[in-house]
């Protein structure tokens, strides 16, 4: 069942955090239709209020590259780039074996 998975941490600038969870849920609505995404998912995180992550699960890296071609996604991207607290980390790449709805 070899799957292709990010999980990254995106730090927004103090005050910030809302206004970056809703592009990244624009973002995920947008590639929601893309060829390959069984999962794009945002989330707060309950210890920094300024940080959200994203986990993705794709068929293939192929898929996931070809995601940012979605019209629209660059420029959430362009808005995005703004309100972040320095470069996102550096997302663990997953291999995803398998789990609850992963066909």
């Amino acid at each position: 069942m070899n799957k292709y998975g990010l999980h990254g941490k995106l730090t927004a600038t103090e005050g910030n955090a809302e206004k970056l969870s809703s592009i990244l849920l624009q973002a995920s609505a947008l590639v929601s239709t893309a060829r390959g995404c069984h999962l794009y998912m945002v989330s707060k995180d309950k210890t920094d209020e300024n940080v959200v992550w994203v986990t993705e699960v794709w068929d293939s890296k192929e898929d996931h590259d070809n995601s940012l071609t979605v019209e629209g996604v660059r420029e959430l991207i362009s808005q995005a780039i703004p309100i972040l607290n320095g470069r996102p980390e550096q997302g663990q790449e997953l291999e995803i074996l398998g789990g609850a709805d992963l066909k």
